[in-house]
Formats: C-alpha cells, structure tokens, sequence
C-alpha cells in the first residue's frame, strides 16, 4: 500500500513538539520511525518531545550523536532512540542490536540513510525540511504499510 504524503508546517518549535507529542501518543512496540533532513532540521527537537511525552518522568534526553543509540523505558514498552549520523558500515547496525529493537520496541532513528537494506519496509519516515525562515519546518510523513493513516489521523488537529 502506497499512500500519498501528509504535509505539515510547523511555525515554531513549539508547534513541532505538539506535532511530536500528538503522534506519540498512538506508537506502539514495533513502530519504526525514520527521521530525515539536513543538520539542524529539527529532528533531535522533535524526537525530545516524543521521548519526553512517553517517559513516566522527566529525564535527560541527550542527542545519541556519539554513544548512537540511547534507550528509555516508556509507558508503552522500550524505546530506542539512534543517531546513525557516525555509522560507516551496516555491519554496525547489527551490533547495536537495532534489527531485533525494531520488532520489539519504538525505534526513533536519525539519519536513517545508514541503514539502507536494513531499513524497515514498514517504518514511517518524517523529511524535515527548513524552507528558508528561521523557526519554520515543514514535516514531510511518507509510509507503506496500512497501520500509519491511523496513527496519523490526529495529526489534522494540531
């Protein structure tokens, strides 16, 4: 199943966490998310909120720029938070033990170039683009498989 992009602008990074807390709130263990764009785009922002919005408490949530991957326990099972922005080789992925979280847990992960024909056929995958103005983002959501127009379904009213 193909489906048509959901286009949303964010005029602030206000807005782009709403956008982040309102989606997590249908993630589920198994839920790939792929975050795409340039340095700055606002993918770390965006995954904050998530991760922040899933958490029982507050916590830290550090970039995974140089450990690649942090993990959480969230209210709806273990979430993996990864950075691939470092990797050179696939090879890496499976030491990381990424293919076995992206069936058993919310995988958030950037980069997600890196991980070529590992990528997950049914991951959802958000472009962040920065079209020119200083807070604005325009989020860019494209999938395949049939469970995200559902999950995405929220997303209208933010």
């Amino acid at each position: 199943m193909s489906a048509a992009p959901l286009t949303l602008t964010c005029n602030s990074p206000d807005a782009t966490s709403r956008v982040a807390r309102t989606l997590a709130q249908h993630l589920a263990p198994g839920d790939t998310i792929l975050l795409a764009g340039d340095v700055g785009a606002g993918k770390t922002h965006f995954t904050r909120a998530t991760i922040l919005s899933l958490l029982d408490a507050p916590e830290d949530v550090p970039s995974p720029t140089y450990t690649l991957v942090q993990t959480y326990h969230a209210t709806p099972g273990e979430l993996w938070h990864a950075d691939l922005y470092r990797l050179t080789d696939t090879s890496e992925i499976e030491e990381l033990g990424l293919s076995a979280a992206f069936t058993d847990a919310i995988c958030l992960i950037e980069w997600p170039d890196r991980l070529g024909p590992l990528t997950p056929p049914d991951a959802l995958t958000i472009t962040f683009t920065a079209p020119g103005a200083e807070d604005v983002r325009t989020l860019t959501f494209t999938w395949t498989d049939a469970k995200w127009p559902a999950k995405l379904e929220s997303l209208a009213n933010v």
